[in-house]
């Protein structure tokens, strides 16, 4: 490839197109949105709808943010620097434009600009689809890892896949989550940059063939069966007043995309059918895998975006003049969880097949490129693979896999291992079905492991990488989470943030530990008064949307008690329900005098084949059902399930949070985000000492932190003693009422089977422990009770909640990226 011409570089940034004419006045960027409406989308605004309003402001702002992306690249380029591929299966960005607005400093410019032309900023965000494009807790630290690389200035580009419509948009009737397609594209997306000139071929299926080359050496040819194109769409990453990075997402498309002679010959669906099927690969996010066929296209989506990306790197590696045995020392190739795991099976096929690295050389360079985070304990969470799956579609990476098996095994028979051990570090099960260990992959194929949470990373070195972790014990290494706290904050709850800089200037902004200096407001009245008017203002808002939405009414003046996350049996929803149960029959028996009213908010998705978490949320909605209809203890209660929780409703809930629900058995959530999230906008939080809620009680201090249940190592010791959860029901009669209420009907319009299920589970398994840990929590509830009633002593805890959040920064937690694994120097923008 040609080196660009000197002139054309000159004349890119002496005319205005990387360094003026984007100006970031009111003036100058509405007559950009006007720009935009007219000539850009061909509207005259008698006719434009509100989405083509939007449109064309994402247009105007998205030129702004090219420009950062565009200076950034050009310094990183002329500084030949190290730099991240960051691997993730899933992103959950959020709506851009508003964190776009924040990044560039110009909210307060366009909201005038707007209101000069009769609209209205707040409408314009409304109206943006939020990019389909992840599920939970893992994509969206993926996206505040963007944001802060982008504004620490960490040469980086950020992998996934283009979901065409994202995982699944909830809706909930009859108090079951229904699943329907979620449309996140259907008015096209402003950000995304379609680049069909880079685009790589992906092959599945097929045979090996092994031989002698021309040069004498052994050579494997993969000859596959089917062959796909993953095309790059970019969107811009913005920093705070910084740097831009790129989010690059593969789209499956056909090689061939028409057949015209089988058109010709009159057979038009055959004519396209090639394209219809490989697109079918980057459809859904997560496709149900209780089936096999569900489980061979998620290991598609998986090689298809690894395949895609890691070609991607070693182009722009090879662009710039290096040679590939220095792969290592340009780049780390960082896996987020398991998902891309096979990157390390995919780079050695690259190196040794396509660019003839001898094995050794091309395994030092795979072992030097990757680094891998663990993001559960769960063990159906560690990707395993069978073989005759793995096989199947991926034949040359199955030999690869093997060879890689074979010579560490070898090396731990040098080292005079036992059969045993050596069995449990295999990267292969041999036991029942011979399946492929991800994990054990991704850690023998990488420099640095890390946990993401202490606790989580003292448990993956005790518990499940154990053996690695004696093998290679200074490769494992824990880098707390963290979120960005510009859009869960300033974004998200604007009137706190005024408040807070009102109090102690803007710098915490870019040092989230700045804002300790609220500390020194704590016991001022009047600075508490307009702490809590905000939160007031925001449970109004919340409390508008959930009766449009959810169809429930809720006095903005409870207590909002909020639970929303990801539905699971361990992150023990049902022990929340029983929470409610217990102050329902309270009430009901005229003994409530010491319940203070209390709305409490459920939001979160179960997957499409998780029959247990469909069940709980159908519990939840029995149970709103038992307690909004009842005049008895209407006043004092409400329960509300708000459905198809994403970004775009945690930006509404966390602000208008008084208790954040983190009661996840301890030992199971690794970290956890939304506890700080909740805890960044004055939540007071309960929980376990359990993933992140251990540093953060940490922080915050003991004193403002509401404690309860079984540690880790009684977790342990419980289930040695041998655990029998009939002995609590047995033992605690508020309990077995409460238990039986499951199956009395009178949560079901008489249907005893119904809940019979959740508690079969109690009872007979109970396998987080959420009996066990029952009465504590009940207890643990009191004193929160207890201190909403001391509003004063409530408002202090509150404020020293968020003087204390600096830690949880996803700026600190990818300073620790830099520090302990990628070896690198940021380029802040000039």
């Amino acid at each position: 490839m040609k080196t660009p011409n000197k002139k054309i570089e000159s004349y890119f940034s002496s005319n205005g197109i990387v360094s003026g004419k984007l100006g970031l006045s009111k003036d100058e960027i509405k007559d950009s949105f006007l720009e935009k409406t007219f000539y850009g989308l061909g509207r005259i605004p008698a006719l434009a709808t509100q989405n083509d309003f939007y449109t064309a402001m994402a247009f105007a702002i998205r030129d702004r943010v090219l420009r950062q992306f565009v200076r950034s690249t050009q310094q990183f380029n002329e500084k030949d620097a190290r730099g991240v591929a960051y691997l993730s299966a899933e992103y959950l960005p959020g709506p851009h434009l508003g964190n776009n607005l924040l990044s560039l400093e110009i909210i307060k410019e366009t909201r005038e600009a707007l209101a000069e032309v009769n609209l209205d900023l707040d409408e314009i965000l409304d109206q943006e689809v939020e990019p389909g494009l992840g599920n939970g807790g893992l994509g969206r630290l993926a996206s505040c890892y963007m944001d802060a690389m982008a504004t620490l200035g960490i040469p980086s580009i950020a992998y996934g896949i283009r979901y065409e419509f994202g995982i699944f948009k909830q809706e909930i009737r009859d108090g079951w989550q229904e699943e329907s397609t979620d449309k996140w594209l259907h008015y096209g997306n402003p950000w995304e940059i379609v680049r069909p000139e880079i685009a790589y071929e992906v092959h599945f299926g097929g045979k090996t063939e092994s031989g002698i080359d021309e040069k004498g050496n052994y050579s494997v040819a993969w000859n596959a069966d089917t062959v796909i194109k993953g095309v790059a769409y970019d969107t811009p990453i913005l920093g705070y007043k910084s740097n831009g990075i790129i989010m690059r997402l593969w789209k499956a498309e056909a090689i061939e995309s028409f057949d015209f002679s089988i058109y010709n010959s009159g057979d038009y669906y055959k004519a396209v059918e090639k394209k219809m099927r490989s697109e079918n690969l980057t459809k859904v996010l997560y496709p149900n895998d209780e089936n096999l066929q569900g489980k061979e296209l998620r290991l598609k989506q998986q090689y298809f975006f690894v395949c895609c990306s890691l070609k991607d790197t070693i182009r722009l590696h090879l662009l710039q003049g290096r040679k590939l045995d220095q792969l290592h020392d340009k780049f780390t190739i960082q896996l987020n969880d398991t998902h891309p795991s096979i990157a390390v099976a995919e780079l050695m096929r690259l190196l040794v097949d396509e660019h003839k690295m001898e094995w050794e050389k091309a395994w030092h360079v795979t072992r030097h490129t990757f680094a891998y985070t663990n993001h559960t304990l769960l063990p159906e969470a560690l990707e395993k693979w069978s073989i005759d799956l793995f096989g199947r579609l991926l034949p040359r990476h199955l030999e690869i896999i093997y060879e890689i098996n074979s010579r560490f095994l070898n090396e731990l028979r040098e080292l005079q291992y036992s059969a045993n051990k050596i069995a449990r570090m295999s990267l292969i099960e041999e036991s029942g079905e011979p399946s492929i260990r991800m994990a054990h992959l991704a850690t023998v194929g990488s420099f640095k492991v890390n946990g993401v949470s202490a606790l989580h990373s003292r448990l993956l070195k005790e518990q499940v990488l154990n053996d690695f972790a004696e093998l290679w014990p200074d490769k494992f290494t824990n880098v707390t989470n963290g979120i960005s706290h510009r859009r869960f904050l300033v974004v998200s709850n604007p009137a706190l943030s005024d408040l807070i800089s009102e109090k102690i200037g803007r710098d915490w902004l870019t040092d989230l530990y700045k804002l300790k200096g609220l500390e020194a407001f704590a016991e001022d009245e009047d600075f508490q008064k307009k702490w809590m008017d905000i939160k007031l203002e925001n449970k109004k808002a919340l409390s508008k949307h959930i009766e449009e939405y959810a169809g429930v009414k809720i006095d903005p003046t409870m207590m909002f008690d909020v639970q929303v996350k990801r539905i699971h049996e361990y992150k023990r929803q049902h022990l929340k329900v029983l929470h409610i149960l217990s102050l329902y029959r309270r009430i009901k028996k005229g003994e409530g005098e010491r319940i203070s009213p209390t709305a409490f908010i459920f939001a979160g998705k179960a997957a499409p084949g998780y029959f247990m978490a469909k069940r709980i949320i159908k519990l939840i909605s029995s149970v709103a059902d038992l307690v909004n209809k009842d005049p008895d203890v209407n006043g004092k209660l409400k329960v509300v399930f708000i459905p198809n929780f994403n970004v775009k409703l945690a930006q509404r809930i966390y602000p208008a949070s008084d208790l954040s629900e983190q009661i996840s058995m301890a030992g199971k959530e690794a970290s956890g985000t939304g506890n700080m999230k909740f805890a960044l906008n004055g939540a007071l939080t309960v929980g376990t000492l359990d993933g992140a809620n251990v540093e953060i009680r940490d922080e915050v201090g003991k004193e403002n932190f509401f404690l309860f249940g079984l540690t880790t190592e009684e977790v342990q010791q419980t289930r040695q003693d041998g655990y029998r959860p009939s002995e609590y029901y047995e033992q605690n009669k508020e309990l077995q009422g409460i238990l039986d209420m499951l199956i009395s009907g009178e949560l079901s319009n008489g249907d005893t089977e119904l809940f019979k299920p959740i508690f079969e589970n109690l009872l007979q398994q109970d396998p987080y422990l959420l009996l066990k840990d029952y009465q504590s929590y009940i207890d643990c509830q009191e004193e929160i009770h207890e201190a909403w009633r001391k509003p004063k002593e409530w408002a202090r805890m509150s404020i020293l909640n968020v003087a204390n959040m600096g830690k949880f920064s996803s700026d600190r937690s990818i300073q620790d990226y830099v520090e302990k694994i990628w070896n690198l120097q940021p380029i802040k923008a000039d």
